[in-house]
């Protein structure tokens, strides 16, 4: 009898081992699907992907590549007939305490805004901001830290930190860092002269400020002025070009660039450019006649002095305004020209001399008392 009942409990215990294990695996099955929707559900929420959904690309069709499309600001996120939006980075937490960070990227000069964003947005106080761990300011009730114009130098991890006010009282918390790279707006200019930082006097001569915008901000613009000697010779405008028709040896200087936004929150200076303009190349002498050798003159006759030298060619003062430019500095094109029509005046009276003294003997050997005084 007490065999019969021990073997029927027996069995009743494996009929509830069984029962409790199909329950269990049922429940574990139950929890692995919901544990795995929870992942997906996160997974999806945690990731933004862009999907170009254009035409098949195809020969006649294909799709377009940066070097392609017309507007700069519509490069990479544009495709025949489809026009997306810039993409961003979506991160989802769950912690207490977060910071919030701008989506976009950040460049010199614009402004940085940080959020110290609580559970729900539960009520904080003594909040406070750190940059790299160190502090950037007393703590208050501001959840918000801003920098009107940002720069390279505010590049680094924030975190901030605050203490609830509900559902506990005093429960300080401290958010995740999260790194802020400050991007640079534009490289520093670099000047440079065409043909030469050593052009011949005479010719042209052409500065260019080369510097460029990142993609993302094509659409702005940048303003250009130029200096020599630490005078500004070309005001700021949008030219990035400053030109010189004629250099002379006045344009030799230092000069450098400034490359300036248009609000002037970022400007840049270029390192300076010596230059130095070479003489104009000397001209070829003009041909001379061979003065015929002196010849004694007659008795009673004075010895006909050679006409000597010109006198050096006045010096032109700011005062002339002959030899002014518009802007009232002398023209050193004028003084070029004006130069050499002096000394071409100065040539041509060296060969009237010449000619005037050949002239002369020749009609002493024809006057009869110069002949007579020969013969004797």
């Amino acid at each position: 009898m007490l065999k019969k009942i021990s073997v029927g409990v027996a069995g009743d215990l494996n009929t509830v081992t069984m029962k409790l294990g199909c329950v269990l695996m049922a429940w574990a099955l139950y929890l692995s699907l919901g544990v795995l929707w929870v992942a997906q559900m996160l997974l999806a929420a945690s990731f933004e992907t862009l999907q170009c959904e254009g035409p098949v690309c195809t020969e006649e069709s294909s799709c377009h590549t940066e070097d392609d499309l017309t507007d700069a600001r519509e490069a990479g996120f544009q495709v025949k007939a489809y026009t997306f939006s810039e993409p961003f980075h979506l991160i989802v937490s769950y912690d207490w305490l977060i910071l919030q960070g701008p989506a976009k990227p950040v460049f010199e000069g614009d402004l940085l805004v940080l959020r110290c964003q609580a559970w729900q947005d539960w009520p904080l106080t003594q909040v406070t901001f750190y940059r790299d761990g160190s502090a950037l300011g007393p703590p208050g009730p501001n959840r918000e830290f801003s920098i009107a114009v940002v720069q390279e130098a505010d590049s680094g991890h924030y975190h901030c930190s605050g203490i609830f006010q509900s559902p506990g009282p005093g429960i300080p918390e401290t958010a995740s860092v999260v790194a802020i790279t400050i991007q640079e707006l534009f490289p520093v200019p670099i000047l440079r002269a065409v043909p030469s930082a050593e052009p011949q006097a005479g010719g042209p001569m052409t500065l260019s400020c080369q510097t460029k915008l990142p993609l993302q901000r094509s659409a702005a613009h940048l303003l250009f002025s130029f200096y020599k000697d630490g005078r500004i010779v070309q005001s700021r405008g949008l030219f990035s070009e400053f030109q010189i028709p004629t250099a002379s040896e006045d344009h030799s200087g230092s000069y450098w660039c400034e490359a300036a936004t248009e609000d002037n929150q970022v400007w840049k200076q270029s390192p300076q450019l010596e230059i130095r303009v070479q003489g104009a190349p000397s001209s070829a002498a003009p041909p001379t006649l061979n003065p015929a050798p002196q010849k004694s003159a007659a008795p009673g006759t004075a010895p006909e002095e050679a006409p000597g030298p010109l006198p050096p060619p006045p010096t032109p003062s700011s005062e002339d305004p002959g030899f002014s430019s518009p802007l009232g500095m002398p023209d050193p094109h004028l003084y070029h020209q004006m130069g050499l029509l002096l000394k071409h005046m100065q040539d041509v009276r060296v060969l009237l001399g010449h000619l005037l003294m050949e002239l002369r003997e020749l009609s002493g050997h024809r006057k009869p008392g110069t002949t007579k005084a020969t013969a004797e």
